[in-house]
C-alpha cells in the first residue's frame, strides 16, 4: 500500500512541475506536505491515515487534470468589465496564468426606405481576443478582427489593440502598445450585448471613430470609484480627413507616421453601483511631414445608468481642426466638400428590460430608443461651404433579444434626416455574440 501511494506522489510530483505556469502554488504546496506526511506514517503504520491519504491524492488528481484540460477557464459574463474593457475582452484579467481565448461576432441585415440602396446582409465582424497572464502582474491581451467576411471582396483583417500591461497595484499600472482610445462609450466597450441598437450610433462612428486605435503608452488605474486612462500615442493622419468626418485617419499601427504625437485621457466615476459619469479629451497635430500642424482637438461627457431593468445612456461631443484650409488644398478638397473646421455631435438612449412581465427567468427583452444629431461640419473656412446633408437627425426605435446573456437579437427601425432632406430610413436585423 506504502509503494503504491509513493509511487502515485511521485508522479503527481512530476505533472506538477509540468505544469508549473498552470497550476497554483497551492497544489505544489499540498502535494508537498502530503509526502512529508507518508514519510512519517511509514514509520507509524497508521492505516486510517492512509487511507485518508489516498482520498487526497485522488482529489489533487482531478484538480490537476482539470487544469490540464482547462476546465477552470472563465466564460464571459455579460455584465462584466475591467481596466476599460468590455466582459469577452478582459476575460484575461480574471483568468489563472497562462493563455485566454474569448472573442465576439456581429451580423447585419439592412432593408432601406424607400429603395434607394441595396439591401444588403453582411457577416459583419468576427473577433478573436488572444491573452496570456505572465502573473498577476504583467499581462498581454489583443483583438484580431475580421471584417466582411471575405478579403477578396470588402473584407478586411487587422489588429484593433495588442498591448502589455504591468500592474504594479491597483492605482497604478502602465500599459503600452497598439491601444484603443479611450474615448466615449463606444470605442474601447464595442461587444454587441454591451450597447443597445442593430447598428453602434452614428456620432460614436463619425464625430468619434469607432474601434480607433493608436501605438503608444501611458498610465491606468483604478482608486476607489474612480478610474483613469491617459496615454502618449501616434496622431491621426490629415490627409486622410474629409468632409465626412476625421475616422480615415485612423493610423490603426499600420505602418504609422509618427512626426507628430498625441495625448489622450480620460477619467470615470461611479457614485453608486451601475452608474457611471465620466469624459475624456484628445489633442494632437495630424499634419506630420507637411508645413502645417493641423491640431485636432477633441473632448467628450459621457453617462450610463443601469437601475432595475432602466438602462440609459447619454453623450455629447465636440471638436476643431485648425489649418482646416491647408488641408483642404492638400486633399483637394473643394466647394462643400470641406474638412470641418468644428464638428460635434450627441445622443440619448433608453430602455427597459420587461423580461419580468412576460415571465421569462434566463433570457431577457429589452425595447429602447435612441435619439442622436451630429454634423462633421459645423463651420468652414472661408471661401468653402457646408455640405447640409451631414448635420444629421437619427431616431432609432426597436427591440433587444437575448436568449441568454452572452447572445442577442436585436431589430429596429431608423427614421434618418439632413438638412439636405436626402436621408433614408431603414429597417436592421442584428445578431451578436461574446465568449
Amino acid at each position: 500500500m506504502l509503494k503504491c501511494i509513493a509511487a502515485t506522489l511521485v508522479a503527481l510530483l512530476t505533472t506538477t512541475a509540468l505544469l508549473a505556469q498552470d497550476a497554483p502554488t497551492d497544489l505544489e504546496r499540498r502535494v508537498r506536505e502530503l509526502e512529508l506526511r507518508i514519510q512519517q506514517m511509514q514509520a507509524e503504520k497508521a492505516s486510517a491515515e492512509l487511507t485518508e491519504m489516498a482520498r487526497q491524492i485522488q482529489i489533487l488528481t482531478q484538480e490537476i487534470e482539470a487544469l490540464k484540460t482547462h476546465q477552470t477557464a472563465p466564460t464571459a459574463q455579460a455584465d462584466q468589465e475591467q481596466n476599460g474593457l468590455g466582459a469577452a475582452a478582459s476575460k484575461v484579467y480574471r483568468a489563472e496564468p497562462g493563455v485566454t481565448f474569448g472573442g465576439y461576432g456581429e451580423f447585419l441585415y439592412q432593408n432601406f426606405e424607400p429603395a434607394a440602396r441595396v439591401d444588403n446582409a453582411d457577416a459583419l465582424r468576427a473577433i478573436l481576443y488572444t491573452g496570456y497572464k505572465f502573473n498577476d502582474r504583467v499581462i498581454f491581451n489583443s483583438e484580431v478582427e475580421y471584417e466582411h467576411a471575405n478579403t477578396e471582396r470588402n473584407g478586411e483583417v487587422e489588429v484593433e489593440f495588442a498591448y502589455l500591461d504591468y500592474m504594479l497595484r491597483p492605482a497604478f499600472g502602465v500599459r503600452a502598445g497598439l491601444l484603443l482610445m479611450p474615448i466615449g462609450l463606444t470605442n474601447e466597450q464595442h461587444e454587441p450585448t454591451a450597447f443597445l441598437g442593430a447598428r453602434r450610433t452614428q456620432v460614436e462612428s463619425r464625430i468619434i471613430p469607432s474601434t480607433w486605435s493608436e501605438i503608444g503608452a501611458g498610465v491606468f488605474g483604478d482608486v476607489g470609484p474612480v478610474t483613469y486612462r491617459a496615454y502618449l500615442t501616434t496622431s491621426l493622419n490629415s490627409d486622410a480627413f474629409t468632409a465626412t468626418g476625421i475616422r480615415g485617419g485612423r493610423q490603426m499601427g499600420s505602418q504609422a507616421k509618427a512626426n507628430d504625437f498625441a495625448v489622450v485621457g480620460r477619467v470615470d466615476w461611479k457614485p453608486v453601483e451601475g452608474t457611471m459619469l465620466g469624459g475624456s479629451i484628445y489633442s494632437g497635430n495630424s499634419g506630420h511631414e507637411r508645413n502645417y500642424g493641423a491640431k485636432v482637438q477633441l473632448a467628450e461627457v459621457h453617462a450610463d445608468a443601469h437601475y432595475r431593468g432602466f438602462v440609459a445612456r447619454a453623450m455629447y461631443t465636440t471638436g476643431t481642426i485648425d489649418d482646416a484650409a491647408a488641408i483642404n488644398a492638400n486633399n483637394k478638397l473643394t466647394g462643400n466638400g470641406s474638412v470641418g473646421e468644428e464638428f460635434g455631435g450627441w445622443y440619448v438612449e433608453g430602455g427597459y428590460e420587461i423580461s419580468a412581465a412576460l415571465g421569462l427567468t434566463e433570457a431577457s427583452v429589452t425595447p429602447y430608443a435612441r435619439y442622436e444629431n451630429f454634423d462633421t461640419q459645423r463651420s468652414v473656412p472661408n471661401g468653402f461651404l457646408r455640405n447640409p446633408a451631414n448635420e444629421q437627425n437619427i431616431l432609432t426605435i426597436g427591440v433587444a433579444f437575448k436568449p441568454i446573456p452572452q447572445t442577442v437579437i436585436k431589430v429596429d427601425w431608423q427614421e434618418v434626416e439632413n438638412e439636405a432632406g436626402t436621408g433614408v430610413n431603414q429597417w436592421n436585423v442584428g445578431l451578436g455574440y461574446i465568449f
